[in-house]
């Protein structure tokens, strides 16, 4: 078999730990592909992806193609004779690219496939109250995340685990899991999976503003899920009421408090230390949180300076 000639694509810094891991283990990469750049913030500054700055420090050859079809692109990545690409959190692929290395093109994708295909399977696994996720590597074919499976890595989750916890502990899985599919590819041992299909797959859906909105009227667990499934990015929300004032609060970091209770569901409870939510089956305590234009601080610090009425609500 030819020495492999890798092609790696990403964008975050999910992708990052995969890169460095996959170099430092002697595999030859000929050439790193990622997002190009879009101006963002209030600025409207440039700020190069977590892949481009690993790609320059380390003198790696970088293409940022703005169009994958492009004839000139395409041109240059047959140039560079890759035999395998490597996808990490990087965008859908025409055939024509994904076609193109003679090993072919396989994907890191962080679940336990077919479950959470899409676009936020870490997040996803938390807010739905996972027990168990993990990483899965996959041939590319022609729809997002369904290609037939080379290998797959398992790992619970933590009760109290948030987002950013679970996303370091799958790049290392993932980082172990793809050095493991380079080993059966080499060997030519790879026997690819058919992923099925059936009404009970779960779907790792694009997060927005709509499906970050905390609903108050759910239950402790449900909400706590949430939070912690959500943060640190994109983070939960919702709207803080009191005296005529409304904020769009974003929250971090919260506890379940199990216990009865007479409260109106929604009804902002605090003393000069905590800060809690009423729920039907008890209570949320906040405890970190970001008003807008503020940085994020504890919920301590925000009753320092800050108290609610006995009408106050989250909304």
């Amino acid at each position: 078999m030819e020495k492999l000639r890798i092609v790696f694509m990403g964008t975050p810094e999910f992708a990052v730990g995969i890169l460095d891991t996959i170099i430092k283990n002697n595999y030859e990469i000929v050439a790193v592909i990622t997002a190009a750049e879009k101006p963002a913030g209030r600025g409207q500054k440039i700020k190069y992806s977590a892949v481009k700055e690993y790609a320059l420090k380390n003198n790696l050859m970088l293409l940022q193609p703005t169009n994958l079809k492009d004839d000139g692109f395409l041109t240059e990545l047959k140039a560079l004779d890759a035999n395998l690409q490597i996808i990490v959190a990087f965008r859908m692929l025409p055939k024509v690219v994904w076609g193109m290395p003679k090993y072919g093109t396989f994907n890191l994708h962080a679940s336990l496939l077919p479950n959470y295909r899409g676009a936020a399977p870490i997040n996803w696994a938390i807010v739905n109250g996972e027990t168990k996720t993990g990483v899965t590597t996959f041939y590319i074919d022609d729809k997002i995340d369904t290609g037939a499976m080379i290998l797959s890595s398992e790992i619970e989750i933590d009760e109290e685990e948030n987002a950013g916890l679970l996303h370091d502990r799958l790049m290392i899985l993932g980082s172990e899991t793809v050095l493991n599919t380079l080993q059966l590819i080499e060997a030519g041992n790879v026997v690819p999976k058919i992923q099925e299909n059936n009404n009970d797959i779960k779907t790792a859906y694009k997060l927005d503003k709509f499906n970050c909105k905390i609903d108050w009227l759910q239950s402790a667990r449900e909400i706590h899920n949430l939070i912690r499934g959500l943060s640190p990015y994109p983070v939960a929300w919702c709207y803080f009421k009191d005296n005529d004032q409304e904020w769009n609060v974003k929250i971090y970091e919260s506890k379940i408090i199990d216990e009865e209770h007479s409260e109106t569901v929604g009804k902002i409870i605090s003393t000069k230390k905590d800060l809690k939510i009423a729920v039907a089956n008890g209570f949320i305590q906040i405890l970190s949180l970001q008003f807008p234009g503020k940085k994020k601080i504890t919920a301590k610090e925000l009753l320092n300076g800050m108290s609610f009425s006995e009408k106050a609500m989250v909304g």
